[in-house]
């Protein structure tokens, strides 16, 4: 589990392989392993739980299989490129976010960015099967941010990006037309599957 706190940075150090094969990614996070990494940990990358299989004094790496490349767009990573860190929630940890699987639902392209008082208003593209999950002040995460959902609409959602979470996330850097992962708050995804089970027996 995860709470979309992102407190390590990361670089992608190396990425081999494609969307067909699966890849094998490699992140440096210094930050992260001084925390404690161990092999079999999950760890979000960009908000996607992977799973530690080999690490040293700088980077850690992680198998990533086509079906999480394809979901992620992991394969529009570079070398260089940074990247959201989160390591597992450890029991008695706060909770300052909201709970996260790592399972993300999709990646969407970012529509626009505008400045917004101290901050920046984030416009992104809603996935048509995401619709009934993302609604006005409720939770979403990008890239494994935990955000409010600002505004919604049958095409796009906004965000209110505090001047924080820019600076210490990727959503500091990116802009119209990147893309992002999105994973919706699991509480509406666990409500909508039982509505359509109690319609589907009524009916």
């Amino acid at each position: 589990m995860f709470s979309g706190l992102i407190a390590h940075a990361g670089i992608v150090a190396a990425l081999e392989g494609d969307a067909a094969r699966g890849m094998t990614l490699m992140v440096e996070s210094l930050d992260a392993l001084a925390d404690g990494v161990a092999h079999g940990d999950s760890v979000a990358v960009n908000g996607v739980c992977l799973t530690v299989v080999a690490f040293d004094d700088r980077t850690m790496r992680f198998d990533v299989v086509p079906e999480t490349v394809q979901r992620a767009a992991f394969d529009t990573l570079r070398p260089g490129d940074r990247v959201n860190v989160e390591l597992s929630l450890r029991l008695g940890d706060r909770l300052g976010g909201h709970l996260m699987y790592g399972h993300v639902d999709a990646n969407a392209a970012i529509v626009s960015r505008e400045p917004e008082g101290q901050g920046f208003r984030l416009v992104v593209e809603l996935p048509p099967a995401l619709r009934p999950f993302v609604v006005e002040k409720g939770y979403v995460a990008l890239d494994g941010v935990s955000l409010t959902v600002a505004a919604s609409s049958s095409e796009s959602f906004a965000i209110a990006l505090i001047p924080e979470t820019s600076r210490r996330t990727t959503l500091g850097i990116k802009g119209a037309g990147d893309r992002v992962t999105i994973e919706v708050d699991p509480v509406a995804r666990y409500v909508q599957g039982a509505l359509t089970a109690y319609a589907r027996r009524d009916g």
